[in-house]
């Protein structure tokens, strides 16, 4: 992603970034109106303005250093520790029931798997298992990969780590455009690569690491739609639009060029979302309304009389669009459901007690809903107790972490070893979140700035759902807040911008400052305490980064990092 979104401060046209890059440099210039054509205000086009998407070669070489930081710690001793790791018992077999059968498939009693979770995931795992090899010895299966032939534990959890440092990759992106600064779109990045918690899920074969990635996704592409239609109505305003003339006559010119083609593409990166795990559909709701919000206020700014109807008449039947196109992606990912007889519910033939069909199109799509159903009765009654389960207003102090893996063996130089993967959030950075959500509701209200509040839209969506399963007394998992991650980091580095600014000043675009103007110290104070801040969350995560990886430690100095004693053992 290339930088900035709309500039919304006052003076945002004699502003600069937080870097020092002007934002009307080379790389940025704005596709605002000029003073001339329609004659539009100044104001709109400091509403409307936006950036080219040209290639900036100074942020991508800062996002590629971020990037490698994150490819490194991700994928050095990736095939340790040996053998299947907490969940990775079941998607690692699953993955290769999929790409050798099209079906999850259980091979030590040769028959389908039954599973609650819906295939994406799997199909990813199973694409490092066809690459790299895959080995399992209770069911004596063991085939040589395709392409490199290696330890069959880098196989299952070589997707993991591509999709976790591509994470990185799209988050310092969209910190850049949203916050119209390299350095806090790198701080963000840098600060999900370094937690402890994303390294974890991308270094293990489990679902959660896709699900994060395709939210994430969905959310860019929708933070691109907005910057397009801004940049649509500002061109046409200045070619001379008079937006209070009736129906057509007001509104920009139409045409396949000018389609939300993000906006679709972001229906179709939530179907691959709600295709790894369903709880993606939570964030359907909140993407559809940050949607209709911005398309509001581009009309309001714009001087529509009547934004809010014209947007439900433009823009319903497009976001229709994206929900049939959600919809045939998370069907798709079934296709080797479809097109095998060996699926689980897949025959009526084979299910004779289930009200199963096998009628010629219609069948296989009521076998499909029966197997949902099946699904989600399990998930409902999902009551059991688990040493590890947690609650949802544990999650974010780091209340109940999972241990992934554990080992006493020695190998550590001392008398007692251990070696742990713990799912532990790198606790600095953690313990940040819940301040940083409370200022980041006081700086959003405060300047009305709709940055702020999409992320804390998608936090709510990530994280509030669950505290309605837990009245019902449901087993669930820390790694559940695993989609909400990225969205509380960019609510920690937006109030890190908010340090750095001047008094008033929007987030990621301050003036040019000398020594004496007003502003100077707190913007010299503020970049110290970010700068101090992000160095102290990299020397936590480098203190915790044993209990991340189950690198063997002397039991002493494990023990020390149970800083919540039991609550973490």
């Amino acid at each position: 992603m290339t930088s900035a979104s709309t500039a919304q401060s006052p003076s945002a046209d004699q502003s600069e970034t937080v870097d020092g890059a002007s934002d009307r440099g080379p790389d940025q210039q704005s596709a605002a109106p000029s003073t001339g054509g329609g004659g539009v205000a100044g104001v709109v086009r400091r509403r409307f303005a936006t950036v080219d998407a040209r290639l900036d070669r100074s942020s991508w070489l800062a996002t590629a250093v971020v990037v490698a930081i994150a490819a490194i710690v991700r994928f050095v001793g990736l095939s340790s520790p040996k053998s299947k790791i907490f969940d990775e018992t079941y998607y690692a077999k699953d993955a290769y029931g999929l790409i050798s059968r099209g079906v999850e498939w259980n091979y030590k009693d040769n028959a389908p798997s039954y599973v609650v979770h819906p295939p994406l995931g799997k199909w990813l795992i199973g694409l490092g298992e066809w690459a790299f090899g895959y080995q399992d010895t209770e069911s004596r299966v063991s085939v040589p990969g395709h392409l490199i032939t290696t330890a069959p534990e880098f196989g299952w959890r070589f997707a993991s780590a591509v999709v976790g440092t591509l994470s990185v990759l799209l988050l310092v992106r969209i910190g850049r455009r949203l916050f119209r600064s390299t350095v806090l779109g790198c701080a963000a990045g840098l600060l999900l690569a370094l937690d402890g918690f994303h390294l974890v899920l991308s270094r293990a074969a489990l679902l959660d690491i896709f699900l994060l990635f395709f939210v994430l996704a969905a959310f860019g592409a929708l933070v691109l739609d907005r910057d397009a239609r801004r940049r649509r109505w500002a061109r046409a305003l200045d070619d001379g639009l008079d937006p209070s003339r009736p129906g057509r006559a007001g509104r920009p010119p139409t045409g396949w060029r000018t389609w939300p083609w993000w906006r679709l593409a972001a229906g179709v990166l939530l179907g691959c979302a709600f295709a790894v795990k369903w709880s993606a559909l939570y964030f359907v709701p909140v993407f559809a309304l940050l949607v209709l919000l911005w398309e509001v206020g581009v009309r309001r700014s714009a001087g529509v009389r009547r934004p809010w109807r014209d947007t439900l008449l433009d823009e319903l039947p497009w976001l229709v669009l994206a929900g049939v196109l959600l919809a045939v992606t998370y069907l798709a990912t079934w296709s080797g459901w479809f097109l095998s007889d060996d699926g689980y519910y897949r025959l009526a033939s084979t299910y004779p007690n289930a009200p199963l069909s096998d009628a010629p199109v219609i069948g296989p799509l009521i076998n499909l809903f029966e197997y949902h159903q099946a699904a989600l009765h399990f998930h409902r009654t999902l009551d059991e107790g688990h040493k590890y389960q947690s609650w949802p207003w544990q999650w974010l102090l780091l209340g109940r972490p999972v241990a992934f893996y554990w080992s006493s063996d020695a190998g550590c130089g001392a008398s007692s070893c251990a070696g742990e993967i713990l799912l532990l959030g790198t606790p600095l950075l953690w313990w940040s979140f819940l301040p940083a959500l409370v200022a980041l509701a006081w700086l959003g209200a405060a300047r009305r700035d709709w940055r702020a509040g999409a992320i804390l839209l998608t936090v709510a969506a990530g994280i509030l759902p669950w505290f309605w399963f837990a009245l019902d007394g449901r087993t669930m998992f820390s790694f559940y807040a695993a989609p909400a991650l990225p969205f509380l980091v960019l609510a920690v580095v937006y109030v890190l911008g908010a340090l750095i600014a001047p008094a008033g000043a929007d987030v990621g675009a301050v003036a040019r400052l000398v020594p004496g103007d007003p502003g100077y110290e707190r913007r010299l104070v503020g970049s110290v305490a970010a700068g101090a801040y992000v160095l102290l969350v990299a020397l936590c995560f480098a203190y915790f980064y044993p209990i991340f990886v189950g690198r063997s430690i002397p039991y002493s100095d494990w023990l020390s990092r149970m800083w919540l004693d039991g609550r973490w053992i």
